[in-house]
């Protein structure tokens, strides 16, 4: 979970419950993630990084200038001139995030946002490093090459889809689904990812054949987890009553609680990640600040209703008592 939420407090609390955590490396520089695998590899837990994958740049000036004059308005109560912000785009610094992670190896790292290139999996595996990649449909599992597992994301899933193709027309795909139509494809270790928040939930998708299953949402509220007090308590807000996928933060399809922002904007919101993340950025930060949930990205898988405060372990113990 970029962006915060998932720091090192909240990997050790996973792990020490009996889970696996993981560090997200999103938006993060290669500095930032060092400092914070000093502390977890002091802690000697096992654990994972995540890295988002670079696509192409896939946005004209025409079509980004368009919407910053969209959204300029959201903007003005900031004193922000969002209308004449410049088109940045970036790879999230991933050459140095690669030379980390083979300088000073983890045990896991997982991609998201497509299959990253061969020789950067071979020299991970190389160091002791097992790697994962997520994938979001049969014929994405299809075209994915040597890792050693899958993570197989479902259209509930919170924040971003993982598709390899942010183009693609997401179809709404039950995890229940997903994963025999995956397991058709593919012999490789699968673990099931989006929208699980109960104990059935977890139970069922285990006994699909998943090897394990993955949280997010789940652990969004409890006391170890990084996210915003705005954030954490939208989810609990019973005004808002659901979650929907857009572009309209970053350009790139992810699910959120539905805010004002979204019902202005979404209809206007063009493919472009990550130059449109980066035109919302200052945005989101300063309405986070004042308090404003309408104008920041509220991410949330489908079950964030039972999201739950307290220990990460309560919430482990929990989604474990049917197994």
């Amino acid at each position: 979970m970029a962006g915060g939420a998932s720091g090192p407090a909240l990997v050790r609390a996973v792990t020490a419950a009996g889970g696996f955590g993981f560090l997200a490396a999103g938006y993060k520089t290669p500095d930032a993630v060092a400092a914070e695998l000093t502390p977890l590899r002091a802690g000697g837990q096992p654990f994972g990084v995540n890295v988002f994958v670079p696509g192409q740049a896939s946005i004209d000036e025409t079509s980004f200038r368009r919407y910053a004059r969209t959204i300029a308005g959201e903007g003005e109560p900031y004193g922000l001139d969002l209308g004449a912000a410049e088109l940045v785009s970036d790879d999230d610094h991933w050459t140095d995030k690669i030379d980390l992670l083979l300088a000073d190896p983890v045990p896991v790292v997982s991609f998201t946002f497509g299959m990253p290139p061969a020789e950067v999996v071979t020299a991970l595996r190389r160091v002791g490093t097992r790697v994962l990649v997520t994938v979001t449909s049969a014929d994405e599992a299809r075209t994915v090459g040597e890792v050693d597992g899958l993570v197989v994301q479902s259209s509930a899933a919170g924040a971003h889809s993982g598709t390899h193709d942010p183009a693609r027309q997401l179809v709404e795909t039950r995890l229940i689904d997903l994963i025999p139509q995956v397991r058709a494809v593919t012999d490789l270790p699968l673990i099931a990812a989006g929208g699980l928040a109960t104990p059935d939930q977890v139970r069922d998708v285990l006994a699909l054949g998943a090897a394990a299953a993955m949280v997010g949402t789940a652990l969004l509220r409890t006391d170890e987890s990084g996210a915003g007090q705005l954030h954490k308590d939208a989810l609990a807000d019973p005004a808002r009553t659901r979650t929907v996928l857009t572009r309209a933060f970053t350009g790139r399809l992810a699910r959120g609680l539905l805010n004002g922002f979204i019902e202005r904007n979404d209809a206007f919101a063009p493919l472009g990640y990550p130059a449109i993340h980066h035109l919302t950025r200052p945005l989101r930060a300063a309405a986070a600040k004042a308090g404003d949930a309408e104008r920041v990205h509220l991410w949330a898988g489908t079950g964030y209703a039972l999201a739950r405060t307290g220990p990460v372990a309560d919430v482990v113990e929990m989604l474990t008592a049917s197994l």
